[in-house]
């Protein structure tokens, strides 16, 4: 552990001594429910491997601390909220954030400095919610997800966590003056009806969360959304991850994290799938690499570059296949599809320098495009460099 300190404040009235601080790294955990997500779980939810992460959290002391925020919802901005900064232990260690907590315990390891990790989220939150009252307002109605209009919103009703702004005014805002390293994002879920607004807003609200703590261009680090069903057509979860990608464009000092593969079959009607460690691990990883400056440390697998149709075949390209890919048999999730736009899955093989991927469907004589985990619940087996996944894309834009 480390030697936490005291501080002695004192002024002609008196003085006052905080104890027990710890100096070092402070993250915010911000988004809905899978960041909310504790190790002991949701109902029916477990987090994969929770009872050791407790039994052994007093390990961690005077290594990880975690504050959590209240739901706390407001209609104008507040200067105050309650909160209490909580040592790991088997007694506390249960309602910190899960994924948080495996962020924190891999950064510790590798840098050894305290983390503090500040949790401020809510379940089933719009990224709206976490915006001001002059953003939001000057969206359309009808491109907000089902219950934010002002119309609906009943404070205490089942839809108050939908509520745009009350977020930001009474959990965000009341922060503002904490200092810290960066944000932590994994949100997305709610917003899956509206894929095509979402990347602006999200660059909308990093810009004006920066603003609001005035440190700069502070890093930002997405989560993407796991493997579920949301219906409809059956690309609303992979149009929602297209966008989350697209926004990581559009904020600068921003990341994203790939989880394709992070969901059991039996999840796939699961929002909260219970693999939380793999997750935050990945989140240390960017953090590594692109906050602290570890660039032998990689965070992202494979990403598409660039494909060639030849005949009946197309063969693609990627960036970060340095140590080419794993398996070489049995690769699912690659579709291929004619100028039909009918889509059915590819057979796949090796290219040239072991690095490339040869895609093709005996359904498809004529292909035009291919795609890669372009569904809401297609769970990818295919890893690159150190056994991080592929990244999900599409080359059409239907």
């Amino acid at each position: 552990g480390y030697t936490p300190y005291s501080i002695t404040i004192s002024d002609k009235d008196g003085s006052v001594t905080l104890s027990d601080i710890l100096v070092g790294e402070v993250w915010l955990c911000g988004g809905q429910s899978n960041m909310e997500m504790p190790l002991d779980g949701f109902g029916s939810c477990p987090v994969e491997g929770a009872l050791e992460e407790v039994a052994l959290s007093g390990r961690y002391r005077d290594k990880i601390r975690l504050v959590k925020i209240p739901k706390t919802g407001a209609e104008t901005p507040q200067e105050t909220v309650e909160g209490t900064w909580q040592v790991s232990s088997p007694e506390t260690a249960g309602w910190f954030s899960a994924v948080g907590w495996h962020f924190a315990k891999m950064l510790n390891a590798v840098l050894d400095v305290p983390v503090g990790l500040v949790s401020c989220n809510w379940g089933g939150s719009a990224v709206e919610s976490w915006l001001p009252k002059e953003v939001v307002y000057s969206y359309p109605e009808n491109t907000l997800p089902s219950g934010q209009y002002a119309s609906k919103r009943e404070p205490g009703g089942w839809y108050h966590y939908h509520s745009p702004i009350i977020m930001y005014n009474g959990m965000l805002y009341p922060i503002r003056n904490y200092t810290l390293r960066g944000f932590l994002w994994y949100q997305g879920e709610t917003n899956a009806g509206f894929p095509q607004f979402y990347a602006e807003r999200l660059a909308t609200m990093v810009k004006v969360w920066r603003d609001l703590w005035g440190q700069g261009e502070l890093p930002f680090y997405e989560v993407e959304l796991a493997p579920y069903i949301y219906g409809g057509d059956g690309t609303s979860g992979a149009r929602i991850r297209e966008a989350q990608r697209k926004a990581v464009e559009l904020i600068p000092n921003s990341g994203i994290i790939t989880t394709n593969d992070l969901a059991y079959p039996y999840e796939y009607d699961q929002i909260h799938p219970c693999k939380k460690k793999e997750v935050g691990q990945r989140l240390s990883y960017l953090a590594l690499n692109q906050t602290y400056g570890m660039d032998y440390i990689p965070f992202e697998g494979p990403r598409f570059k660039d494909y060639e149709i030849r005949g009946n075949e197309i063969e693609i390209s990627f960036y970060n296949d340095e140590n080419g890919f794993s398996p070489w048999r049995e690769i699912v999730g690659f579709e291929v599809a004619g100028e039909d736009r009918v889509f059915y899955p590819a057979e796949v093989r090796k290219g040239a320098g072991w690095k490339n991927l040869v895609v093709k469907s005996d359904k498809v004589p004529a292909p035009v495009a291919v795609r890669y985990c372009f569904r809401d619940f297609q769970i990818g087996n295919l890893t690159g460099r150190r056994g991080l996944p592929v990244v999900p894309f599409r080359t059409d834009n239907w």
